[in-house]
Formats: C-alpha cells, sequence, structure tokens
C-alpha cells in the first residue's frame, strides 16, 4: 500500500440494513477542513425505508466531501475523503496518487461497514474522445440542425477541411446541436439537470476545462422557465420553445425516491402477488370510549399516550391469540405455511417523508401501559423521521388509522410478507338501535384485508368479529385477553 493510499482514507456508503442498495445524503454534518474522529456522526442519509445518521469510522480531517446534499449514491460508492495524516505535509502532493487506487482492489463487491458496495469497476469514468474524433461529427450534426432550421445545408465535407481542427473543444460540449462528446460534468450536476428536465447538451458550461456547473443548470432552467423573448428573425422557425414554457410552468415533477418509492414498489408487489380478500364490520364502541376516558385518570396510566387506537391495538391482539393461525406468512419458495409464535405489531404512520409501518416487537407479550408506552415512542419517532431500519423489519400484522383523517373506512394492502391488516374508520356519533331503543352512539367501521392464500373466509371472519366484540363491551379483555 502507498503513502497517499496511507494517509487518505475513503468512507463508503454502507448498507444500513436489509440489502439496501442506495441511499440519499439529506445533511452534511461537516466541512472540508473539518476534524472528525472515530464515532462521529458526519452525514444524515435517508434509504428505502428511514433516515439514518452515519458515523464515520476513523480519525483525520476531512479533504473533501464527494456529493452534495440531495444526491442519491448507491452502497459502496465513497462518499467522503479523509485526511488521516495532516500534519504530513501538503495535500496536493499525496492527492494525484488517489485514482489508482480502484485499480488495486480486487474485483468483487467490496465490504463496507454493513454488508457489500459495488465493484469497483462500477465507478470508472468513460474515456474521453479525442477532440480530432470530435470535429467530423460536430460538422455532421451542425449540418443536420441547420437543414431542420430550413435553412441551406453547409458545404459537403471537403469545401471545408481547414476549418475543421479550429473548433474548440467546449464549443461542442455546449453547443444543443453538435452532440458529439458526453457534456462534462460532476455526477450532481447530472442528477440536478436530470431532475429539473435540462438535457446536458444543451448547457453552455462555465467551469474550468469546459465544465458544466450547478449555476450553468439553474441559468439554463430559468431560461426554459422565463417567458419567450419577442422572436427575431432567424428564429421565427422554431415556434415549439414558448409552448415548452408554458407547460414547464403548469407542471410540477417530484423525483421518485426515498420511503416513497419503496411504499410503491412494495404495494404493486403485494397487490399482484397476494390475493386479498377485505370484509367490513360496524361496531357500536360507546363502551371502548368510556373506558379511554378512565383510563387517561387511571394513576397507572399517567404520562402515558391513552386514546382509542390502544384499545384497538389491544382488541387485535386478543383476537389473533384466539385466533393464531391468522399470524402467519407465505413462504413461496418452499410452498410452505409459516405461522408466527410472535406479533411484530406494525403501526401506519404518515410522516413528512410518506407514510411508514415500523412495528412494536413481541407486542403480544406486553401489558396495556407496555403497549400504550410503546405505541407513544413509535409515534412520535416516526414523525421525527428517526425510525430506524430495524423498527420497519419483521411485521406480522399492521393496524392503519384512516379515521384520523374522518374517512369511515377502506379496503388496506396488505404489508410484503404480513397476513392482514386491519383499517379503523373514523368513530362518529349515529342513530343506532341500542337496547331496542334507537339512540345516538359511538359507532365505527372496521375492515380487515387479508392473504387467502394462508387465511380462508371463516379465519378471517373470526378474527374481525372477535376484535368487533372486545371493541363493543370491553370488559371481554379481562376474560380473553
Amino acid at each position: 500500500m502507498t503513502a497517499s493510499t496511507e494517509r487518505f482514507r475513503e468512507f463508503k456508503m454502507p448498507d444500513v440494513g436489509e440489502g439496501l442498495t442506495e441511499a440519499e445524503i439529506l445533511k452534511w454534518y461537516v466541512a472540508v477542513g473539518d476534524t472528525v474522529s472515530d464515532g462521529q456522526v458526519v452525514c444524515e442519509v435517508e434509504t428505502a425505508k428511514a433516515a439514518v445518521e452515519l458515523p464515520i469510522p476513523f480519525d483525520g480531517v476531512v479533504h473533501e466531501l464527494r456529493f452534495e446534499e440531495g444526491t442519491t449514491v448507491d452502497v459502496g460508492t465513497s462518499i467522503i475523503s479523509v485526511d488521516t495524516q495532516p500534519g504530513a505535509g501538503p495535500v496536493a502532493a499525496a492527492a494525484p496518487a488517489a485514482p489508482a487506487a480502484p485499480e488495486e482492489e480486487p474485483q468483487g463487491r467490496q465490504a463496507v461497514l454493513v454488508g457489500y458496495g459495488a465493484a469497483p469497476s462500477s465507478t470508472k469514468r468513460r474515456p474521453r474522445k479525442a477532440p480530432a474524433e470530435s470535429a467530423p461529427k460536430a460538422a455532421y450534426a451542425a449540418a443536420v440542425q441547420a437543414e431542420l432550421n430550413g435553412h441551406a445545408a453547409p458545404a459537403p465535407a471537403p469545401a471545408a477541411p481547414a476549418p475543421a481542427p479550429a473548433a474548440p473543444a467546449p464549443a461542442v460540449v455546449g453547443s444543443a446541436g453538435a452532440g458529439a462528446e458526453r457534456p462534462l460534468a460532476k455526477p450532481p450536476v447530472r442528477k440536478l439537470a436530470k431532475d429539473l428536465g435540462i438535457d446536458l447538451a444543451a448547457v453552455a458550461p462555465t467551469g474550468p476545462g469546459g465544465v458544466v456547473t450547478r449555476d450553468d443548470v439553474h441559468a439554463a432552467a430559468q431560461a426554459v422557465a422565463a417567458p419567450a423573448a419577442p422572436a427575431e428573425p432567424e428564429t421565427l422557425a422554431v415556434p415549439a420553445a414558448p409552448a415548452a414554457a408554458v407547460a414547464v410552468a403548469r407542471e410540477t415533477r417530484i423525483p421518485v425516491k426515498g420511503v416513497r418509492k419503496a411504499t410503491a414498489q412494495a404495494m404493486v408487489a403485494s397487490a399482484f402477488t397476494a390475493p386479498h380478500v377485505t370484509e367490513f364490520i360496524t361496531v357500536d364502541v360507546t363502551r371502548t370510549m368510556k373506558l379511554v376516558q378512565k383510563l387517561k385518570a387511571d394513576p397507572d396510566m399517567a404520562g402515558l399516550r391513552v386514546n382509542p387506537l390502544l384499545l384497538v391495538a389491544k382488541a387485535l391482539l386478543v383476537a389473533i391469540r384466539r385466533n393464531p393461525d391468522v399470524n402467519a406468512a407465505w413462504d413461496e419458495e418452499n410452498q410452505e405455511i409459516v405461522r408466527k409464535d410472535y406479533v411484530n405489531l406494525g403501526i401506519a404512520a404518515a410522516t413528512p417523508r410518506g407514510l411508514i409501518v415500523p412495528n412494536i416487537k413481541d407486542a403480544q407479550a406486553k401489558t396495556l401501559p407496555e403497549l400504550s408506552k410503546a405505541l407513544g415512542d413509535l409515534v412520535s419517532t416516526a414523525r421525527e423521521g428517526r425510525t430506524s431500519p430495524a423498527d420497519m423489519s419483521g411485521g406480522t400484522v399492521t393496524i392503519t388509522n384512516v379515521g384520523v383523517f374522518g374517512v369511515d373506512t377502506g379496503t388496506p394492502i396488505l404489508n410484503p410478507g404480513e397476513s392482514a391488516i386491519l383499517a379503523v374508520g373514523a368513530i362518529k356519533l349515529q342513530p343506532w338501535v341500542h337496547k331496542g331503543e334507537v339512540k345516538p352512539r359511538h359507532v365505527t367501521t372496521l375492515a380487515l384485508s387479508f392473504d387467502h392464500r394462508l387465511v380462508d373466509g371463516e379465519l378471517g371472519s373470526k378474527v374481525l368479529a372477535d376484535t368487533a366484540a372486545v371493541l363493543e363491551r370491553p370488559k371481554r379483555l379481562l376474560t380473553w385477553g
């Protein structure tokens, strides 16, 4: 190993859990020149499951941040370079040796903090073509563009041999019609251009050596979105520009990534893999609402989160205990039904980054105060965006409370790998026949979706009916729970 590779160490994007392949850098906590120590958090990243803080595993001084905030980076890609010997001399003397490091690494996947990253060969830049090769292609592209604009094509190639070598390479990179070379730009700038719908080949570079910068991309985007200037005679043949500007101004494109991307993929996989069945029941929960008020005044529940969702969760756990076959998973590869002797109860939570479903581990073994505390911690952590990937893994059954949005009911889609999901509708005062008289009662609708491969109609109906029975008469918790 050379002195330069010993001095400069690269911290690669780790696999923070469950074989994730990429993560977005949300925020850097350090800058170039900052001193870092082993275990210090240097950045926050968002995976397909949650936001995670990354600690660096060695000491030194930050030499370079490889990517800007908002960039999605593949697992195994270096995100920060650290000078581990800051007193060894000028940084510039050791820096040129860094590009040679990937060639010395083995061709297989590289070990990171957790799991393995991409093979080093995938990060090599494509060799740049010589300028002499690009000149004939540029002349040809210019002739085609001139013909599309309604002008006479330039003279044939033999008539202009001398001027061809004089064409500067940066002009070819920044010209929309040339297209002979791939525009020079750093990965974050390419991603920015892609997100804004800007063709880098049409952006005039201002960076050193003809490199397209972020300011160049933003300037191009503003030019597209701005009202079209009065057309000059030579531009009358291009009427599409104003229409494109109007279309851009009336649309907003949002990249699908992180939690939203993972949710979309999971729901599509679940909907087209597991045969869903949904059953509904409307239940009088007046007694449950009264019990909620009593529990709020109970000293044993002081400081805990007490609401109807807590008793819904307890009722579902009682129903699962009475009907354990519903707490199972389908093993497609081995063609087996895997019944779980534990309940990791998922609770769907709406967060600024999208809907996530963390779960309470071994919920079946918790007392009512313990379940209340676990629910409170789960919800507050989710809203702060601090839910760990482990908290969202291994769920067996889920509850989604659509009632908080004033919705009466719905047909929830199963989380992949789970057998059932219970939707709780809004609790409203409604006319209800109670003891032979029509009275105002608190009423809600429950909807249970289940995987019909392992839960038949009888089993699903029993689980839903038992859950409703506990909510209608919560004293059953004393005998059934």
